[in-house]
């Protein structure tokens, strides 16, 4: 039997003009960031269909943006009896906010306005230009935190942990710089600095998360229609109040995406279907487990290829 668990991208994957492929499906798709922009006050799908790219790109823009990106994505496929039904969802990061609009713990409204909320404080957090994140490819999880263990002064942590052999750093730009450097002596094949203005998932996150506290009390969360597995700590919540917990941690914590999914294999899924722009995380999975199958839904066109391919399982 196959079980399959839908995922959902975060920041990282946007582009001017992305979800704007979808064809027969792109009223479904306006419809969607129609609401958000009731929420937001400004023409949310106006920014992601004409930009300008450097809007777009700004993390309070950014993460509703690709939340209804995802949240779009899902009720296409979810409206359409061909495709299987989900046994587990999870996110990466901010896609983790998509997973519980999708699985009815959070009404998209709310969604939208509280992603907007997180992306402001954590841009508020650090001062333009003293924060960045950087990958560090080819190295092994325990040597990536030696690496930023020695830098001697500054904030450096490794905080996502994508895939064996692709681990993100995050924290002062100074000390992100001399992290790469240490990761490189220590055999890294590559250290590659992101383009992020927000040190995402580190420590300097920890004032935002206190403040996203308060924001996540003020809205509505249910018990999920479908088991969400979380990014903090690689498991399923068992109350609402877990779940809120469990999103301010994620501010400021580490994104355990490959434990995620060695979960969800170990509970049964053998089929990961991405919902959202670009192939990140489809691309990921069988880096993490070998026997993983994965499809990513993004356009009419990527839609229809996993349709056809969920025809012939």
């Amino acid at each position: 039997m196959t079980n399959y668990a839908y995922v959902f991208p975060g920041q990282g994957s946007q582009s001017v003009g992305m979800m704007t492929g979808w064809e027969d499906h792109q009223s479904a798709v306006i419809e969607v960031f129609s609401e958000a922009s009731d929420n937001l006050g400004y023409d949310l799908w106006a920014v992601v269909s004409e930009g300008p790219e450097e809007q777009l790109n700004q993390t309070a823009t950014t993460q509703p943006a690709m939340l209804c990106a995802g949240v779009a994505s899902w009720r296409i496929a979810a409206a359409n009896r061909d495709m299987p039904q989900a046994a587990m969802m999870a996110g990466h990061s901010l896609g983790e906010y998509t997973a519980l609009v999708c699985a009815g713990s959070l009404s998209l409204s709310d969604a939208v306005r509280l992603v907007a909320r997180r992306g402001q404080l954590m841009q508020s957090a650090v001062a333009a230009g003293s924060g960045s994140m950087a990958a560090i490819i080819g190295l092994a999880d325990e040597d990536v935190v030696k690496a930023c263990a020695q830098v001697e002064s500054g904030v450096v942590e490794a905080v996502n942990f994508n895939a064996p052999g692709q681990v993100v750093i995050a924290g002062e730009t100074a000390a992100v710089e001399a992290a790469m450097d240490q990761a490189k002596a220590l055999g890294a094949k590559r250290a590659l600095q992101l383009p992020v203005s927000v040190p995402s998932h580190c420590s300097l996150m920890t004032d935002a998360a206190r403040q996203l506290a308060g924001e996540l009390e003020s809205v509505s969360i249910s018990m999920p229609q479908v088991p969400i597995v979380h990014n903090q700590s690689a498991s399923i919540a068992d109350s609402t109040d877990e779940i809120r917990e469990r999103l301010q941690l994620q501010l400021y914590q580490p994104v355990k995406w490959v434990a995620s999914v060695e979960f969800m294999h170990r509970r049964g899924i053998s089929t990961l279907i991405e919902c959202g722009p670009g192939r990140v995380l489809s691309g990921l999975a069988r880096r993490i487990e070998k026997s993983l199958r994965a499809f990513a839904v993004y356009d009419a066109a990527s839609f229809d290829n996993t349709q056809q391919s969920m025809g012939e399982e």
